[in-house]
């Protein structure tokens, strides 16, 4: 059996909370992933069964590969259909925000859910959660907020009420966050619960070939030009990184998505114990996401929030650079100094 994640108190309250409101929402963080976009699904058919009915909002465009999620034609995109939203939340009894610690990582809903009168419920498993919310449920610990969202309905009885439209984004969300359950995966618990979900006669298999397997060509050639043209492996430090300028994106027909894994692949490198992707935003100028990666107990967490503006946890962690693709690589090379001791 699994231990319960929240206090009698809690629990009572999380109750009242859905049970006293007429309007909810359910929303995430901004490129929303595969956690984000299966919790949300998960909480939305938990509510559904629950007699509510609630309108998941997420700040803009998700990978294609999570779009054939059941229900997930309903979501609705804030930077598409900002009025609609912007009333929704205006007129909320209670916003559930999972799967992000702050409201920054909204980016354009941020006004917006500071000025909603609703109450806010923050379900999370990335560390130092600061959202204002009458009940913050934050586990860092937990594989994924998908894996919380099943602690809650399980806790709360209500698991068996729930079928394959709960249980595939559930699976989807603890799957990709824990990249195919190969790392922040070896809780037993983990595998109890995707014991329960397959109960709910989900496919694992078609689950995973549907994300990993559900790319474009120029994605396949995008990955084969990076590993070739753009990787620079830094073998004393154990450590690689490579960057996708604008001009990349658009030489491969770039879509979101499409660069989801790939820093993981340089990991394959024996002994490599760190990766680290540049991706120029499409849009805004001096903007460079960064996503880290590693293996073992190097801490990328700690590299991310000293160097990139971020965070996340141990082996998997995010973050920006507010400058050029120069500035993030020279950023990277101080980054690979400081931690010198640690990657070799």
């Amino acid at each position: 059996m699994l231990e319960n994640i929240l206090t009698d108190e809690q629990l009572q309250l999380f109750r009242e909370l859905v049970h006293e409101s007429d309007t909810i929402v359910v929303t995430c963080h901004q490129s929303a992933d595969g956690d984000a976009i299966g919790s949300c699904l998960g909480m939305a058919e938990y509510l559904r069964t629950e007699g509510k009915e609630a309108t998941i909002i997420v700040p803009d465009q998700y990978p294609d590969f999570l779009q054939w999620l059941p229900n997930s034609e309903k979501i609705v995109r804030y930077d598409k259909h900002k009025e609609r939203a912007d009333l929704l939340l205006r007129i909320a009894d209670l916003v559930l925000c999972l799967d992000f610690n702050t409201l920054s990582r909204t980016d354009s809903m941020e006004e917006a859910l500071k000025a909603t009168p609703a109450k806010l419920v923050l379900i999370d498993h990335h560390p130092n959660p600061d959202v204002d919310a009458v009940l913050t449920i934050s586990c860092p610990k937990m594989s994924s907020t998908c894996e919380l969202v099943f602690r809650i309905i399980w806790q709360l009885g209500a698991f068996d009420k729930q079928g394959k439209h709960f249980a595939g984004p559930i699976y989807c969300g603890m799957m990709t966050d824990t990249g195919g359950f190969t790392f922040n995966s070896n809780d037993p618990s983990i595998f109890f619960i995707i014991c329960q979900l397959l109960t709910k006669k989900i496919n694992k298999d078609k689950i995973y070939r549907n994300v990993y397997h559900n790319y474009s060509e120029h994605r396949l050639r995008l990955v084969g030009y990076v590993l070739c043209n753009k990787l620079v492996v830094d073998e004393l430090r154990h450590a690689a990184y490579y960057t996708l300028t604008r001009q990349d994106l658009k030489q491969f027909n770039y879509v979101k998505g499409d660069a989801e894994g790939l820093v993981n692949m340089p990991l394959q490198i024996k002994g490599l114990k760190l990766s680290i992707s540049l991706r120029e935003d499409t849009e805004r100028d001096n903007l460079v996401w960064v996503s880290l990666r590693s293996v073992d107990d190097f801490p990328c967490n700690q590299m991310a929030e000293r160097f990139f503006n971020g965070g996340g946890h141990l082996n998997a962690s995010g973050g920006r650079v507010y400058g050029t693709m120069d500035d993030a690589v020279r950023l990277v090379h101080e980054a690979f100094n400081a931690f010198e001791d640690m990657l070799k």
